[in-house]
C-alpha cells in the first residue's frame, strides 16, 4: 500500500531553525512539544537514519514494533504516528512529498559491510559509528542504547519468504517529510554516506533541517 502526497504551507522563511547536514555526519536536536521538523532531500535519493529519545527519560525510545503494529504497515507516510517503547506518539507525520520511508533496513555497520560487501568494506563508513560518535559527544549515551532505526528518503522490499532488499532511489531533489513533536523528542540523526547499495543512488549528498515554533 503506497502512502498518500502531500504539501505543506509552512514557509521555510519562517522557521526559527535552518542546518545543512553533510553526507556522512551526525546532527541532533531536541524538538519542544509543538514543533515541526522538515527534513528536506536537496538532491534526491539521499538516505537520512534516525534515532528517536525522550529526552527526559533515554529509555523511551522510538520503537519498529508498535509503529509498525500501530498503523499495521512497515512503511511510513503521511499520517504515520512514529511512537516509542512504551507506546507513546513521539512524532507524527504531517506533510510527505516522497511518499514512503523505511522502518525495516536499519543502519549500516561495519558488520554488515563485510557480510554484504567483503571485507574490503569493513572501514567505509558506516552510520552505526556515526551514531556512537554522535551518542559519546553530545548525549552521555553508549553503543547499547541504539535500536532499530528509521530511515527517511528510503525504501527496503520485504518478500514472501522474508529478505529484505534495498529499492532504487525513490526520493529526487527537494522532496521533503514534515514531522509534528507530540512530546519533547531528541532526534539522532546519521546521514549516510553509504555508497555500496542504491539506498541513496550511490551517491551520498546532504540533507536541510528546517524547524518551525507551534
Amino acid at each position: 500500500m503506497e502512502h498518500i502526497l502531500k504539501e505543506s504551507s509552512r514557509d521555510p522563511k519562517l522557521a526559527f531553525y535552518r542546518q545543512t547536514v553533510k553526507a556522512g555526519t551526525a546532527w541532533t536536536h531536541t524538538l519542544k512539544r509543538g514543533e515541526v521538523l522538515r527534513i528536506v532531500d536537496l538532491q534526491g535519493n539521499q538516505s537520512v537514519d534516525t534515532l528517536l529519545y525522550n529526552p527526559q527519560d533515554p529509555g523511551e525510545r522510538y520503537d519498529v514494533n508498535n509503529t509498525i503494529s500501530a498503523q499495521r504497515n512497515s512503511m511510513i507516510g503521511l499520517g504515520t504516528e512514529i511512537r516509542s517503547n512504551l507506546d507513546r506518539v513521539m512524532l507524527t507525520v504531517i506533510a510527505d512529498t516522497c511518499g514512503e520511508h523505511d522502518t525495516l533496513g536499519s543502519g549500516c555497520s561495519a558488520e554488515g559491510n563485510t557480510i554484504r560487501y567483503t571485507d574490503k568494506t569493513r572501514y567505509m563508513h558506516s552510520c552505526r559509528d556515526t551514531f556512537v560518535g554522535a551518542f559519546l559527544e553530545n548525549n552521555g549515551l553508549c553503543k547499547r542504547e541504539q535500536t532499530c532505526n528509521l530511515n527517511f528518503f528510503t525504501k527496503v522490499l520485504l518478500d514472501s519468504e522474508g529478505r529484505l532488499e534495498f529499492a532504487d532511489g525513490i526520493s529526487g531533489p527537494g522532496k521533503y517529510v514534515e514531522l509534528k513533536a507530540e512530546m519533547d523528542v531528541t532526534l539522532l540523526v546519521s546521514n549516510c554516506s553509504q555508497m555500496n547499495n542504491p539506498c541513496n543512488d550511490y551517491n551520498p549528498t546532504p540533507v536541510e533541517m528546517i524547524i518551525w515554533d507551534k
